[in-house]
């Protein structure tokens, strides 16, 4: 089993960018059609978790990091480097020489890579509490957008806060997502 484990390794295919999730999919079928599944251990397509804003809504998006580029984790013998190349939009695998071989990656660019991977896919569960009771922010979605206001409450359980703005004169309380605002 180790050796087997020592055979398999690292390599980056170059792709079309936007499509690698897609050609993944492509790479996997492909190679499970010739039946050299055994030759293919995991295809990643790092991606980092981004949180966008659109029409007051929170949503999650996950974006490519390293765009054109797929990482995968083979035995590139035989058949397994001309497949992986004739699946569309495949351009390539990086540092090969024109017509030479795929050049693996070395374990220090693996981990860094795979690093990175965890990384981003540790950062959007981690986030801490930014705000605190008394601290000044301002609106930046919502109807209240533009408006300054003072943070009364914090509730980590629901990621809101609650924020007293002045408005026509009158103090209203809101209660607010943390996205929609900013520390001033």
């Amino acid at each position: 089993m180790s050796e087997e484990k020592d055979v398999m390794k690292w390599y980056v295919v170059r792709s079309v960018s936007g499509q690698e999730n897609k050609i993944k999919d492509y790479i996997e079928s492909e190679i499970a059609h010739h039946g050299l599944s055994d030759y293919l251990k995991q295809i990643l397509v790092p991606t980092e978790k981004v949180v966008q804003i659109r029409n007051g809504k929170k949503i999650n998006k996950e974006r490519v990091f390293f765009p054109g580029y797929i990482m995968i984790q083979a035995r590139l013998e035989g058949e397994v480097p001309h497949i992986i190349k004739s699946v569309n939009g495949v351009i390539g695998f990086l540092g090969e020489v024109k017509g030479g071989d795929p050049v693996p990656l070395r374990k220090s660019e693996v981990n860094r890579m795979l690093g990175k991977v965890d990384e981003l896919a540790e950062q959007t569960d981690n986030v801490s509490i930014p705000y605190k009771v008394g601290e000044t922010v301002k609106v930046v979605d919502g109807p209240f957008n533009g408006f300054n206001g003072n943070i009364e409450k914090v509730n980590e359980e629901k990621r809101k806060l609650e924020v007293m703005v002045k408005i026509f004169g009158r103090k209203t309380p809101l209660e607010l997502s943390y996205m929609q605002v900013e520390k001033i």
